[in-house]
This record gives C-alpha cells, structure tokens and sequence, in this order.
C-alpha cells in the first residue's frame, strides 16, 4: 500500500499540510503544498496550451518539493499538490 487518502476540508486558497504518520511504531511526517494556479498568469493563446503552462509550472517549481497530485482544472485555474522530497530514507 503506498497510498491512503485523508479528507481535507475544502477550504478556499492555497494549503500547507503536515501529517505525520505511525507505521509500525515508526514515526514519519510528510508535508504537502496545495497551490492554485491561474491560466491567465501562464499567458495563454488558447486551451490547448495548458498542457505546456502545468509542465512549465511543474518545472520551475522549487526543487525541493515533488509533484504529488495535479487537481480537476476549472477555467480559471487548476490545483496543484507537492510533498516536500525526504531527506532521509522513507519507508517502502
């Protein structure tokens, strides 16, 4: 199992989560970043562009997180999760 799901309230606006996690005795804590994207900072021609505008944002995002989960778009932005990188050995 690499995966459970935790419900969030929804609350409007970007997010930080933590959530530390007890498995086998083991004490883990992971941290998340929600963030709302706008299209029109991408500077957008069309729809078809979004694609390219979440790979951009993807790629210059801070190094130090990971893309963890890319949210149901709307038409004025699309939601974005990122789980800060380890620095020690995580649990498989």
């Amino acid at each position: 199992m690499r995966s459970i799901a935790i419900e969030i309230p929804n609350i409007p606006g970007e997010h930080e989560i933590e959530v530390d996690v007890k498995i086998n005795g083991v004490k883990t804590s992971y941290n998340y970043k929600v963030e709302i994207f706008k299209w029109e900072d991408c500077g957008l021609e069309n729809t078809t562009d979004r694609v390219e505008c979440i790979k951009r944002i993807v790629s210059d995002y801070d190094e130090k997180w990971e893309l963890t989960h890319i949210g149901m778009p709307t038409d004025e932005f699309i939601p974005i999760t990122f789980q800060k990188k380890s620095e020690k050995s995580e649990l498989v």
